[in-house]
């Protein structure tokens, strides 16, 4: 792991805190970063773990002073974080603003100067993270023109580092175009892929819960498992986002990426260490694993749905079709579930089952292990019932936690069994749990991609998913990009009433197995 000059931290504390550095945020206008990214970078310096050194500049088209800039991130801090004005005035002297086209050569020798600028009087040696929070068709120019300047591979006067928000690519084709065209710049280990469910504690606690209690991982196998669900559920819609859902969907916004992450984690193999390339390695491994979709079997396996109107939390809410910026034929998926087979010595023959969907019932992401049952039930002639299978679930939001089910015998002279839950709430430690962005800002300063995607790994998962955006027309082409309202009218586009928990054909999917959706 590369972690040049990283200082030991704040004494007492087991973090690591980074070398002095510049972080440079594309698209700092936008709300991204007045929702997520500066109130990380607060929570970061109030904690002591950002450098005493350490500068921040915003870019972005819009035209804007410094202290017009400084205002709205203070606002934003007042609003997302709750004492956002306790530190900002040490924060608030190391802000700058640069006003940029993102495909201006002229625009990129502009922030050089005004970064060697602001290095020099702020005492920092040259070690720059650059952050593009932008919209995806301005990645590759980025990268390619800070290389063009120079602020892009190796320099003697620090390190260069670049982050890159979802989605990595549209397609398995656009996402190789789009590596290769960033690694003419920087190498593999500067880029770092930023899926932001990684930086949850619950997902990265999964490897611990897995991996470190000798209770649970001789179990994590095919011999006692039964099937695995993998639900990420949304009870909004689109937020003003009806155009970005319509080339996106469901497909492509969730389950190529935070779904996929999910499973990779809890069905990878065991690393030899908690090191950086040790667990990319496994979770690729696990990627080319998945049976691939195609065919009957992509026409049995996946179910797409779209939402119609109903009701949530008792209000009454349109159908995806009535949203701003959506076609009134809009063929895009606002709901899919797949089921999934891992052919590996670990799990084969145990499905896995993973959805994800807007305007559902809860908001909830968990993954629920169903275990086998007994092999022998010696209560059958008591009148105890039908033993219900065990389950272990990993509440991963809102409500962080780890539950278990299980059966036990209610108190009196008859055998009865009652299934009963043990639970675990992250809200029983002390400690403030750090927003995902606050982790993941804080690795890219240190250098350590553990929680960041690789090449290999986004390419895998796109050479699972690709397949079938083509059997739904919803690749690109030569043309242009096939939007939503131009899907594969071939392809069944299953309605279910927003509020409820998706289409009666994704029960199907289990029902078919003798199974059934948990409900949040």
């Amino acid at each position: 792991m590369d972690q040049v000059g990283a200082e030991t931290g704040v004494e007492g504390s087991a973090e690591r805190r980074p070398a002095p550095f510049t972080l440079v945020i594309f698209g700092a206008s936008g709300d991204l970063m007045r929702r997520k990214l500066v109130p990380a970078l607060y929570s970061l310096d109030k904690k002591g773990l950002l450098p005493e050194r350490f500068a921040l500049v915003g870019v972005a088209r819009r035209p804007m002073g410094d202290e017009a800039f400084k205002s709205g991130l203070q606002e934003g801090l007042r609003q997302f974080a709750a004492d956002g004005d306790a530190v900002w005035n040490r924060l608030g002297k190391q802000v700058s603003y640069f006003q940029g086209n993102y495909s201006d050569r002229g625009s990129f020798e502009g922030l050089v100067a005004l970064l060697e600028r602001v290095e020099r009087e702020q005492g920092i040696g040259g070690n720059r993270l650059f952050y593009l929070a932008t919209p995806p068709e301005a990645y590759a120019t980025i990268a390619e023109l800070l290389g063009a300047v120079g602020l892009g591979g190796d320099w003697k006067g620090g390190y260069s580092r670049i982050v890159v928000e979802k989605p990595f690519g549209r397609d398995l084709a656009t996402a190789r175009e789009l590596n290769a065209r960033m690694q003419r710049v920087f190498r593999e280990e500067q880029i770092f892929r930023i899926d932001h469910y990684l930086g949850k504690e619950t997902v990265q606690n999964i490897l611990v819960f897995r991996l470190a209690n000798g209770i649970f991982e001789p179990l994590w196998n095919r011999q006692y498992v039964d099937h695995v669900q993998i639900s990420i559920a949304e009870d909004i819609g689109l937020e003003g986002r009806g155009l970005y859902y319509e080339e996106s969907g469901a497909l492509r916004d969730m389950m190529q990426n935070h779904l996929l992450q999910l499973l990779s984690l809890v069905a990878m193999e065991p690393p030899a260490s908690f090191d950086t390339n040790a667990v990319r390695d496994e979770k690729v491994k696990l990627l080319h694993a998945i049976r691939p979709l195609e065919g009957q079997a992509l026409r049995e396996n996946v179910i797409r749905g779209q939402y119609v109107a109903g009701r949530v939390g008792g209000k009454a809410v349109p159908g995806y079709r009535e949203e701003s910026g959506v076609a009134p034929d809009s063929q895009t998926e606002t709901y899919m579930a797949m089921k999934l087979h891992i052919d590996n010595w670990r799990w084969a023959g145990v499905p896995f089952y993973v959805r994800t969907g807007k305007r559902l019932g809860k908001r909830s992401t968990e993954v629920d292990v169903v275990f086998r049952p007994a092999p022998h039930s010696a209560f059958r002639n008591t009148g105890a019932g039908v033993l219900e299978a065990n389950h272990l679930v990993l509440h991963i939001q809102p409500d962080e936690g780890i539950g278990l089910r299980f059966g036990a015998k209610q108190p009196g002279p008859a055998i009865k069994i009652q299934e009963v839950d043990m639970s675990f709430s992250y809200g029983s430690f002390q400690a403030q749990r750090p927003e995902a962005y606050e982790r993941l800002l804080l690795e890219a300063a240190l250098g350590d991609s553990t929680l960041f995607t690789r090449r290999d790994e986004v390419e895998a998962a796109w050479a699972l998913v690709t397949p079938i955006l083509e059997a739904w027309g919803r690749t690109d082409t030569p043309e242009g990009v096939a939007g939503g309202s131009v899907g594969n009218r071939d392809v069944p586009l299953c309605p279910y009433p927003a509020g409820s928990w998706g289409p009666a054909e994704a029960d199907a999917l289990l029902e078919r197995d003798g199974r059934q959706w948990r409900k949040p």
